[in-house]
């Protein structure tokens, strides 16, 4: 049991940690303060529930299904242009952290449902959450015990990314040092744009 917990962790944090969109999305809320807890629960409760499904059955269907990856790769490479886009336009305002929270709030909800379009609409997550994180637990002697190591490994990241970048906010909130973040999170949100056209 405790091997199958382990193998679930390792694997999931090896491809969690590596940075990609959903983690600069957490990121950039986080250092805003602006809902970010949230975003990072739901972050979590995505991936175990993507993380069951592919070891309990839905790997095996996905790897059987182009069409279902050809919507969420088009969707994400919509989402994530337009992401950028805006990240792009809050570089270029001459405004500091806190002001532009200020001038910029936003309700949990439309938070909440950028954090799910950052998730589900990125067909990397299908691939690695489903397919391999998913393919490799159906595989373990206890397949329970895997998907419960994966989802403690994500649990992990995302409150320790969510709550380091709200406290390192202060230090951060300078007008140069945002619009160099906005800058980053624009171009990592292009560049994994640019990964979802090219053929999967």
């Amino acid at each position: 049991m405790w091997q199958s917990f382990s193998n679930g962790m390792l694997v999931s944090a090896g491809l969690i940690i590596a940075i990609g969109a959903q983690n600069a999305f957490v990121l950039a809320q986080s250092l805003r303060r602006e809902h970010h807890l949230t975003v990072a629960a739901l972050c979590v409760l995505c991936d175990a529930l993507l993380v069951c499904a592919g070891v309990f059955g839905l790997a095996g269907v996905l790897a059987q299904s182009p069409l279902l990856l050809a919507i969420a790769r088009w969707g994400g490479v919509a989402f994530l242009l337009w992401y950028a886009i805006k990240a792009l336009r809050r570089a270029c305002a001459r405004q500091s952290l806190a002001e532009q929270a200020a001038a910029l709030p936003r309700s949990r909800r439309a938070v909440l449902l950028s954090a799910l379009a950052v998730t589900l609409l990125n067909p990397h997550v299908y691939l690695d959450t489903v397919l391999l994180i998913g393919s490799l637990g159906a595989q373990q002697a206890v397949p329970g015990a895997y998907a419960l190591g994966a989802a403690s490994a994500s649990l992990l990241w995302f409150a320790t990314l969510a709550l380091g970048a709200a406290w390192l906010a202060p230090w951060l909130a300078r007008p140069l040092t945002w619009r160099l973040i906005d800058l980053g999170v624009a171009a990592m949100m292009l560049g994994v744009a640019a990964q979802l056209l090219r053929p999967l």
